[in-house]
């Protein structure tokens, strides 16, 4: 074949102008002629440069490949770019260099640890908000799949194979296709009255069931209300109960109201304790898992848990025989697994033949002599404790290194001294382990346990269990002082060798100390690892409180107590630490060690009144009111002039019937601290003291004259003409209160109140419309105008305003109680307050109101917990207290009424529609929180 290339892929002739012979005409561009003066070579540029610069004297550049001079090379030229030279030299990395690198790391942690809690808790709220922005879809379907739990197990059996729905979809199309004739009545009535049971007719002709909740449609057929009532009934209370976990949870992982609190670790667990019978699986389950595992088995028969397996289906299916003739089996194909050996034990063992399983186990051993496991077992499969050791014994000569086979040795031994032995031997051959120390330890007398555990500390010196129970020792015996010693000890040793703890892994070994009756080694761990690995610029003071807190919600108040004394040995002067130490004293303490705590802190900050306050009210509690009163004496000299503690000193004396000394000090507090809270003060003293005085009207009036923006004032002016009878002064007193302090929904509601008790609803509406224009979205106002529609029979207007009220507050608890209880019927309070529960967040309110629905249910114990839930949330609401308590008397016990009451005593809740009303009337003065309690759950409807 010739070489020539091809026509078309040889190049063109010169001038070739394509189409030429046809007629066409070829033009010709720049680019086909080139530049039109061509410049200087690169050889003359070179050679005008050398002119220039021998005429300049100087060297001629390099930029166009001139050569230097000397015709030397540039060394940077050619330099190693990562060879750094001078200043960034790596090459004589010294000690100091070492020391500066960990000095920057040591302060790039400082820096990373400050601020670390407010960093955690801002992702933490930020990754909650983008959770609940943008749910998962298992979150979506979490009601879904909780519905899921109410399937009954005919419904599970029912469920169609997944192979067989493409087919029966395509044979029901098919079906649709198909022409259908009308069934004639006769069939239908005859498909009626087979379905129909325990059916009557009654002299109306109508039938009816047992409870006579049906009804008769047109076709005949029967509707059960009864059941779909209560089906309905059952799926609203499960959806509430779900809302309210969801509530309570802090809306985590939940969506529209749902929860899907799952524990992942119990999960599994709980599935593992559900049993199933052998007749209850479908024998078509059993046969399919049968063939599937043994294909696992003859695919890879060295696979023993495949042999587990499959063994385990067969003794599932009864079949005993069949299951260890299948474990046999796998033992003769996995000798060396232990847990196929363990199987065939069980099997054996379990099934009564003990001997079988003996003979078994000594083949495992056989196959497998250094398996602790299989020795163990075939310790426990002895009856006689002369043959255990003797198993033990032959365990021992082949693993000599085991600990647990060790323990098992010594827990055989009766005699205590044969135990120390073989714990002295088992040290020498294990010298590591911790725990064959400390049970020698335990064995021996104190002095010997103290060379035991030298011993063990320098066997094994990075080990805090020693040093702790050398700390218990010390207590043990008696030697109080060498506890704080040993442990100082301790940490510095720890310290060396690189092996302290934390500082929550410390307070837990605390706490097991406090457990466990070393009250003295819980607070020497306390004293000296506390402060570890926090530095100054940390916020050591709420960490610690922090841990202190959590310390007391988990029980271990020894340790609570030990963090507040060490917190309040670094932070002397700081009243806040004190309090909480004072209020643990109060909860878990004796009442000596509170007031000891308290006159430590009224040293430390005398110019606390908070704290002298509750000294004296402790002391008052107690009875002792000459120490109460010499304690009030003191703090007035370390704070004069201040209120809280003038007011304290007249409660103290008021209560005590010394009415002249505590209008004598309310005139002297007037006189020194007169601020508004004095004034009110005096004038609610009056008031008590007698309900329309002249008195409380004059001081009334005189302190209104300095302090016009006091709305609490202009509410007493106006009460106390309302309780002369003096109607028209009072509006007048309400009225200038609210042009003076238009912001106090008190104010507004008194005044409203008070026209509609004078007949003037149209004035009550009008000042409850400009109330709510002056303080917006108020509940209160919002709710006061709803109460006033229907008190008024007005139930449209009531809607109506309810509505604007969801509007304007769509998530207090205040406003949905209310329309629950007054404008839902009571078939739709269930669905509201399931709605409620979900747009409000945590509104206790609400929780009563759930409890009470229940209530009216008689479903008592959810009730109760509701009550529970609504006294948690918020201790300081005194109706909820009243709700509980009024709850008690009707359906608890003697003893469940007490805990309400010491419950209610001991949180004092001052705030409450009925509670406050009842707390602050005159003729209520001086009454305890015990009274004030069975008061309001008397007016409570």
């Amino acid at each position: 074949m010739s070489g020539r290339k091809d026509f078309l892929a040889q190049q063109a002739p010169e001038n070739y102008v394509a189409g030429l012979g046809r007629g066409a005409t070829g033009f010709t561009t720049r680019s086909d002629l080139g530049p039109a003066r061509e410049g200087p070579s690169e050889e003359q540029l070179k050679e005008a440069l050398a002119k220039r610069a021998a005429a300049l004297g100087t060297a001629a550049p390099t930029a166009y490949g001139v050569k230097k001079k000397d015709d030397e090379a540039d060394e940077d030229q050619f330099r190693d770019a990562e060879n750094e030279e001078g200043l960034f030299a790596t090459g004589n990395y010294d000690r100091e260099d070492d020391e500066a690198d960990r000095i920057y790391q040591s302060v790039d942690e400082r820096m990373d640890r400050r601020r670390k809690v407010r960093r955690e808790a801002r992702e933490r709220n930020e990754r909650e908000q983008y959770e609940r922005d943008n749910p998962k879809i298992q979150q979506q379907f979490a009601d879904l799949k909780r519905a899921l739990g109410t399937v009954s197990d005919e419904d599970w059996a029912s469920i169609p194979e997944v192979g067989d729905l493409t087919g029966r979809n395509r044979r029901n199309k098919q079906n649709e296709r198909q022409r259908f004739y009308a069934v004639p009545d006769s069939v239908l009535a005859g498909a009626r009255d087979s379905t129909q049971l325990g059916t009557e007719i009654q002299e109306d002709g109508m039938a009816t069931d047992g409870q006579g909740s049906t009804n008769e449609q047109a076709d005949g057929t029967m509707t059960n209300f009864a059941d779909i009532g209560a089906a309905r009934n059952r799926v609203m209370q499960v959806r509430l109960d779900a809302a309210a976990q969801s509530q309570a949870s802090g809306g985590t992982d939940s969506v529209a109201g749902t929860s899907t609190n799952i524990d992942p670790r119990g999960y599994l667990t709980s599935l593992s304790k559900s049993e199933l019978k052998a007749s209850e699986v479908p024998v078509g389950d059993i046969k399919r898992a049968r063939v599937l595992l043994e294909s696992v088995i003859k695919r890879n028969p060295r696979h023993g848990p495949g042999w587990i397996a499959a063994a385990r289906l067969e003794e599932f299916a009864g079949k005993i025989q069949a299951a260890q003739n299948v474990i046999r089996r796998g033992t003769e194909m996995c000798p060396k697994s232990e847990d196929v050996w363990l199987e065939a034990i069980r099997l054996s063992a379990t099934h009564g033949n003990k001997a079988n399983a003996k003979i078994i186990a000594a083949n495992a051993i056989k196959a497998n002599d250094r398996s602790v496991k299989l020795w163990v077992e075939a310790m426990n499969l002895e009856d006689q404790a002369i043959a255990k050791k003797r198993v033990l014994r032959k365990a021992l000569d082949n693993i000599p290194q085991s600990v647990a086979i060790w323990k098992e040795a010594v827990n055989l031994e009766e005699d205590p001294n044969d135990a120390k032995l073989m714990l002295a031997k088992a040290t020498e051959i294990i010298p590591l382990s911790v725990e064959l120390w400390l049970a020698l330890a335990r064995l021996e007398t104190s002095e010997e346990a103290q060379k035991v555990l030298n011993k063990a500390r320098k066997a094994v010196p990075a080990s805090y269990e020693i040093w702790i129970a050398a700390a218990r020792l010390q207590e043990q015996v008696g030697a109080n002082q060498m506890v704080a010693k040993v442990m100082d000890r301790g940490v510095k040793a720890l310290a060396r060798e690189s092996a302290m703890l934390k500082r929550e892994e410390w307070i837990t070994q605390a706490e097991i100390c406090e457990e466990e009756g070393a009250p003295l080694t819980c607070q020497a761990i306390i004293h000296e690892t506390l402060g570890w690995g926090l530095d100054e610029d940390d916020d050591r003071k709420q960490i610690w409180l922090d841990d202190a807190k959590a310390s007391t919600n988990r029980g271990k108040y020894e340790t609570a107590r030990a963090i507040y004394a060490y917190d309040i040995r670094v932070f002397y002067n700081r009243k806040s630490v004190w309090l909480a130490a004072a209020e643990l004293e109060r909860q878990h303490g004796s009442k000596q060690a509170l007031w000891d705590l308290l006159g430590e802190a009224v040293k430390s900050c005398p110019t606390s009144e908070v704290l002298w306050m509750q000294l004296a009210r402790e002391k008052w509690q107690a009875g002792e009111v000459d120490e109460a009163r010499r304690v009030l004496g003191m703090a007035f000299q370390q704070n004069p002039g201040n209120e809280d503690i003038w007011l304290a000193a007249v409660k103290l004396e008021a209560d005590n019937g010394e009415t002249d000394k505590a209008r004598a000090l309310l005139a002297e507090a007037r006189s020194e601290a007169g601020t508004d809270r004095v004034w009110i003060k005096s004038v609610a003293f009056e008031r008590q003291i007698n309900k329309a005085s002249d008195e409380a009207l004059a001081l009334v009036n005189e302190g209104l004259q300095t302090y016009q923006k006091a709305a609490k004032l202009w509410m007493l002016k106006g009460q106390i003409y309302e309780a002369r009878n003096m109607l028209p002064q009072a509006r007048e007193a309400f009225n200038t209160g609210t042009r003076a302090c238009p912001q106090s929904v008190p104010l507004w509601l008194l005044a409203s109140r008070l026209e509609e008790k004078m007949g003037v609803l149209v004035k009550a509406r009008s000042i409850l419309d400009r109330a709510r224009l002056a303080v917006k979205h108020s509940p209160e106002l919002w709710t006061e105008s709803v109460r006033l529609e229907y008190r008024a029979k007005n139930l449209p207007a009531a809607n109506q305003k309810m509505a604007q009220a969801l509007q304007e507050c769509p998530t207090s608890g205040l406003v949905w109680s209310e329309r629950i209880w007054h404008l839902e019927a009571r078939t739709q309070r269930k669905p509201r307050i399931l709605e409620a529960i979900q747009k409000s967040d945590n509104d206790p309110i609400l929780f009563v109101t759930a409890a009470r629905i229940f209530w009216g249910e008689r479903k008592l114990e959810k009730a109760d917990a509701w009550f529970q839930k609504a006294v948690v949330l918020d201790p300081d609401l005194g109706d909820t207290w009243a709700w509980w308590y009024k709850f008690s008397l009707q359906h608890g016990t003697e003893e469940k009424r007490a805990e309400v009451v010491a419950k209610c005593v001991l949180n004092e809740p001052k705030h409450g529609e009925v509670w406050a009303g009842v707390r602050k009337a005159p003729e209520n003065g001086g009454m305890g929180v015990e009274e004030v309690l069975k008061i309001v759950a008397k007016i409570l409807e």
